[in-house]
């Protein structure tokens, strides 16, 4: 990294902990020089590094070794055929970050290159505001880097999201009120008391952990760029980053450069980016949220904006689902490729599907579906929505009974 750079006038900054353009209030993002990487960063040096993400580390922001996430990363991309004929689809992948280590969720990438930052700038306290899978990997990362640590967080949070932040020992703020209300406190406190709040003065490099999601896909797929890739959208900036990690490889020559199409995913209930992006708006119109997929509850997105330009300059599209076709989506991936992930994911297959058969993505094409968390997260939202178990007594003669019920169903 050489200097963090204004999205939108170019002007360049320090590398410090700032977030926003003093000239037009654009958003920073870190630059890189791209020359001198491609010198030294080649297949076989990826290939030589241990299975994390930072194996790729001459594209992320940290001036030396990592001291923060040392096992992140590097998680399964799998071929899902089940799923793919369901959906009607030739061929599909699932790239599966409900497994990533330490708290199964995408948000131990970006919080592994923030914390590791923000250690190099001496701060001793980092902080978040979360719709719970950040508040959970910043609380088990400052753990085992000893950093303290406050986490900001929706009162109506998940139980599962909110024990998982209260676990390792960080002190966690409900705050009555959604998202974007945490996300505003937040910056007031970062502005007073100098904490290292990783989405917001220390977000140019936070964000730039979703590349290596991206980066780790291509390596994957035999160092190609999938056709197609559906990235559930929050604040958008996951799925700009996923575009970044191909536009990098392309410009390094480490993947032969073709067309690819990204599109987004959103809730029905919190869809700002997706209603805007189909009416053919360039800009959004900030929403209350209203849907069980909490962790993407996000009603003003940071990076709304460019999520829409690159769905455009990809020739993307994007869609939204209820809260019924979110459930559906969790179990139709459960049920194909044993694969259970939280909310988010119902909304990236849910929407998947709908852009299959809308013929928005081929049907003769490849896709990856990135899948962000862990079902075992958001356990309320399939509670009473995907059957029952069957009680019966220790007794042979009862679980005949019930096995000729069920052959007897299954015949009519």
């Amino acid at each position: 990294m050489k200097a963090l750079k204004c999205r939108e006038c170019s002007r360049e900054y320090p590398l410090g902990a700032t977030h926003v353009c003093e000239f037009d209030f654009g958003p920073l993002e870190v630059a890189y020089d791209y020359e001198r990487i491609r010198q030294s960063l080649t297949r076989d040096k990826i290939c030589s590094r241990p299975q994390n993400m930072w194996r790729y580390r001459e594209l992320l922001p940290i001036a030396g070794e990592p001291t923060v996430g040392a096992k992140v990363g590097y998680t399964p991309l799998i071929k899902a055929d089940r799923l793919a004929a369901r959906l009607g689809i030739r061929e599909l992948w699932i790239k599966n970050d409900a497994v990533n280590y330490p708290t199964l969720s995408f948000k131990d990438r970006v919080v592994s290159v923030a914390l590791s930052r923000s250690v190099e700038l001496g701060f001793k306290t980092v902080a978040c505001a979360s719709t719970g899978n950040l508040a959970n990997s910043v609380a088990a990362n400052a753990a085992a880097a000893g950093l303290h640590c406050y986490v900001f967080i929706p009162s109506d949070l998940e139980q599962g999201k909110v024990v998982n932040s209260l676990v390792y020992g960080a002190n966690v703020v409900a705050i009555r009120g959604h998202y974007d209300e945490v996300n505003r406190l937040c910056a007031e406190i970062a502005g007073k008391y100098g904490w290292a709040f990783v989405n917001v003065n220390m977000r140019p490099y936070y964000a730039e952990g979703s590349k290596s999601m991206g980066f780790e896909i291509q390596e994957q797929l035999g160092w190609q760029i999938p056709e197609h890739t559906v990235v559930c959208m929050a604040s958008g900036s996951l799925l700009t980053k996923i575009h970044k990690s191909y536009q990098e490889f392309s410009k390094l020559g480490l993947v032969q450069s073709q067309g690819w199409k990204i599109h987004g995913a959103q809730a029905t209930g919190c869809s700002p980016i997706t209603t805007a992006q189909k009416a053919g708006l360039d800009f959004f119109k900030p929403v209350k949220p209203n849907t069980i997929a909490k962790s993407l509850a996000i009603g003003t997105p940071a990076d709304g904006f460019y999520a829409l330009k690159v769905m455009k300059e990809t020739g993307g599209h994007s869609d939204d689902v209820s809260d019924d076709e979110i459930r559906d989506g969790i179990r139709m991936l459960a049920e194909t490729e044993g694969i259970f992930a939280e909310t988010a994911g119902g909304v990236t297959v849910g929407v998947a599907k709908k852009l299959i058969a809308q013929g928005k993505i081929p049907s003769d094409s490849s896709a990856v579906l990135c899948i962000t968390g862990n079902g075992l997260k958001t356990l309320e939202a399939m509670l009473g929505h995907c059957g029952e178990s069957r009680v019966i007594k220790p007794s042979l003669r009862e679980f005949e009974a019930l096995l000729a019920s069920d052959q007897a169903e299954a015949a009519s």
